[in-house]
């Protein structure tokens, strides 16, 4: 039974986090950290991660980037692995958890859907098959609370489309502000923000006569919850390291 901490218990994740946990039989929430320590669930709520005091196997973090430092510091400590689900991360930040991972297990993604992740992974597969012959456009949709464009996944996407292009690619954001034809070194980002979308990306290879579309639609944000505490029960007795998505695809594909 892997016992999780979660931080940002009382959120919106944190609370689909706790909700996915207690329909499993092979993890349990045993505590949860939070600015508000008001106990909405039925385990403690502790205010930082230097006050728990309950025996952890892994902390899942979907929470607020000014926690990380103290996560860190706790997981060096005690040596208590880290699913790292927040988004917002400075420079700093990244390299400083790469750090720790030297010395603990650390799973950081930008975006934990399992779907999600395969669709990058397809579209650096068809990107690779195609070499660079088809122009490549994402189209991100999200709700109209969302205030960063484009999302961090889009860019996930790209920034994995250009690991297997050899030719160098830029990203292009704006393109009613140039009055030029489309450069074949482009991958064009564009964001669509607007009622209640959860969140869809659509990668568009377009070519000579023909159309390769993949997409992605998440129906509920309980696949972003589903997908880390996945990620919980998996890291728990690996090897200090660096992880991500794909090596979960890895592992569900294995088994």
């Amino acid at each position: 039974m892997t016992r999780i901490i979660v931080g940002g218990c009382n959120g919106k994740m944190g609370r689909e986090v706790a909700s996915c946990a207690a329909q499993r039989d092979d993890c349990e929430i045993v505590g949860g950290i939070d600015i508000n320590t008001e106990v909405k669930h039925d385990f403690p709520v502790f205010a930082k991660p230097a006050d728990i005091n309950v025996d952890v196997d892994v902390i899942i973090d979907f929470s607020n980037p000014a926690l990380l430092s103290s996560l860190l510091q706790f997981a060096q400590i005690h040596k208590t692995p880290l699913v790292l689900c927040t988004t917002g991360y400075n420079n700093a930040q990244v390299e400083a958890l790469k750090r720790v991972s030297a010395e603990v297990p650390v799973f950081y993604s930008g975006n934990m859907s399992l779907g999600v992740n395969l669709l990058i992974e397809l579209s650096k597969m068809v990107a690779k098959a195609l070499g660079g012959r088809f122009d490549i456009e994402i189209v991100e949709k999200h709700h109209n609370q969302k205030i960063d464009a484009p999302s961090g996944t889009a860019l996930m996407i790209a920034d994995g489309i250009s690991s297997v292009l050899k030719e160098n690619t830029h990203y292009m954001y704006d393109r009613h502000s140039q009055r030029k034809k489309r450069d074949p070194s482009e991958i064009g980002i564009h964001s669509i923000r607007g009622g209640t979308i959860v969140g869809e990306h659509e990668v568009i290879f377009a070519g000579d006569q023909e159309i390769i579309t993949l997409s992605h639609s998440a129906q509920s944000k309980g696949i972003f919850a589903a997908g880390a505490v996945n990620a919980a029960v998996y890291l728990v007795g690996k090897p200090a390291g660096l992880y991500n998505m794909s090596d979960l695809l890895k592992k569900e594909g294995s088994s």
